[in-house]
């Protein structure tokens, strides 16, 4: 229908002169002009233009920033820490694992990322020195201090997030923590990621992907940076399948998670935004049925909390 208004709208101008038919330059302009006629996607319960959808999105969360990891614990109650913890020991990294999380600004998947591994190599480094019982005192502190300054195997996680406000605050929670080496931040967009093909071993994304105004095309290029045999990882909020717990959660999340944000963070109409893009977003097997749509194999989806949350997960084979 849109396409047809502008088809209509975007005719050249004509008019008979000496019984000639002549073409009006303005038309042509205008023709050039209204080629395209722009998608339809949505924002929440409201419909929008696909460039608006972006802007309101960054909107959001360049509002919600500062505020962002003290709302996820207010709004989850603080299991969302439980979910994320969950997610990484799911995907079950190990030393030398390249990561990319994307949509992961404030740094929790990267962080938790990075503490995994270096527990699962510590504990490696406990098994050699097993076997090396004579070592001294001196030599097996120096192992663990030379350990210590280096992310273990090469491991890196490069952190992706197209908002520099969301990134500002992963980085700044990253030295307070601690957190440097094997540690990235790159603004991009997960419909058009900056990285080579074949690039990671693992691809994240919590809580993000459902903000994407195309997920089609975050997916494929989800698997266009993985390398072959790489997997894909999605935490997000889905659909519950308890009906008395539904109708809770549907109360909790319209009458209670507004308000938390005009409280906390002095937002109401972001959170109510993000409220609705939850109920937006396809249930399970849809999903799942566009993530093997992207091309990823041995596709398969576990529901958290009654199905609030679920993670998918694919492989590149």
């Amino acid at each position: 229908m849109a396409a047809s208004i502008g088809a209509v709208g975007c005719r050249a101008l004509h008019s008979r002169r000496h019984g000639k038919l002549l073409s009006i330059g303005r038309g042509l302009f205008s023709g050039a002009r209204c080629l395209v006629a722009e998608g339809e996607t949505h924002f929440g319960f409201q419909n929008v233009s696909e460039t608006e959808k972006g802007e309101k999105v960054y909107h959001v969360f360049e509002s919600v920033a500062k505020k962002y990891d003290i709302m996820n614990d207010s709004m989850s109650l603080g299991v969302h820490r439980l979910w994320k913890d969950i997610l990484l020991h799911q995907m079950n990294p190990y030393p030398g694992t390249q990561l990319l999380d994307v949509a992961g600004g404030t740094g929790d998947i990267a962080f938790r990322f990075i503490n995994y591994v270096r527990s699962q190599w510590e504990y490696q480094i406990k098994q050699k020195l097993k076997s090396h019982q004579n070592l001294s005192w001196q030599e097996i502190s120096k192992s663990y201090q030379e350990e210590e300054l280096k992310l273990p195997g090469g491991s890196q996680v490069v952190v992706c997030d197209i908002n520099k406000e969301m990134l500002k605050v992963g980085k700044q929670k990253a030295q307070h923590l601690g957190y440097s080496e094997g540690l990235s931040w790159v603004v991009g967009n997960a419909e058009e990621l900056p990285f080579n093909d074949n690039k990671f071993d693992v691809y994240t994304i919590a809580f993000g992907i459902r903000n994407v105004t195309h997920i089609d095309q975050a997916l494929q290029e989800a698997y266009r940076v993985l390398k072959p045999g790489g997997r894909f990882l999605c935490l997000e909020f889905s659909q519950v399948n308890n009906p008395l717990i539904s109708r809770l959660y549907d109360l909790y999340s319209f009458q209670v998670i507004p308000v938390l944000g005009e409280i906390i963070a002095g937002d109401w109409k972001s959170y109510q935004y993000l409220v609705e893009s939850i109920r937006r977003f396809p249930a399970q097997e849809e999903f799942k049925a566009m993530v093997e749509d992207a091309g990823f194999l041995k596709v398969e989806y576990r529901n958290l909390t009654s199905g609030i949350v679920a993670i998918h997960s694919g492989f590149k084979l």
